[in-house]
């Protein structure tokens, strides 16, 4: 019995390795507090850019852009950006020329879940497929509570939610001298069926990411 509990466990870790395309997760770095242009100088600056090269993203930029859109910044795990009633029902797809991951803050690392390079889907828009970075805004209502259910206001809310995340991305941007411009033109069905989302879970924007051509 115990010998057919360790193939079923290899074989399960093989399939799932397959799943992702045996990727690697990315271990983040501490977010770097000290960086950046003063806040009003970042909102100046702020705005959308269409146009990206192919220069790629440090590590270091990654993670304190993905700290800065929805990182941990207090004890108790609340986050840089707000939540309706506290859900934090935003995840973090990010695109990726290697494959795309899911944005863990609670563990600052990219889990891997496909290992295939779909930035050109995140948006219908041709420059999509620049950027190095794509980040994909998906709502999770089974992390919502009933009242939100009850009141049909769980797309107001998510969509609220991911408003204020991608703002986030677009001051730290500015402050970084990085391109991005949120996007609400997505073919949502084939991308959904790409990432493997559930029923319950739904694309709210995208939003790519990189330097200015």
């Amino acid at each position: 019995m115990r010998k057919l509990s360790i193939i079923f466990i290899t074989l399960f870790a093989v399939v799932c390795s397959t799943l992702a395309g045996a990727q690697e997760p990315i271990n983040l770095l501490e977010p770097d507090l000290k960086s950046g242009k003063l806040l009003m100088e970042a909102l100046n600056e702020r705005k959308s850019t269409r146009s990206f090269s192919d220069k790629q993203l440090t590590n270091e930029i990654i993670s304190n852009l993905l700290w800065a859109a929805f990182g941990i910044n207090r004890e108790d795990g609340k986050r840089t950006a707000p939540s309706a009633m506290d859900f934090r029902e935003i995840d973090i797809y990010v695109a990726t020329q290697e494959g795309v991951y899911v944005y863990e803050p609670e563990n600052k690392v990219l889990m891997p879940i496909l290992n295939e390079d779909i930035r050109e889907i995140v948006g219908i828009q041709e420059y999509t497929k620049d950027a190095p970075l794509g980040l994909i805004y998906v709502a999770d209502y089974s992390k919502m509570g009933s009242q939100a259910i009850e009141e049909n206001t769980k797309e107001i809310w998510a969509s609220a939610d991911a408003a204020f995340i991608s703002q986030n991305v677009y001051l730290f941007c500015a402050s970084e001298g990085l391109a991005t411009v949120v996007i609400g033109m997505i073919d949502k069905p084939t991308l959904s069926a790409k990432l493997g989302l559930k029923d319950e879970q739904n694309i709210i924007f995208s939003q790519p990411v990189g330097y200015p051509k």
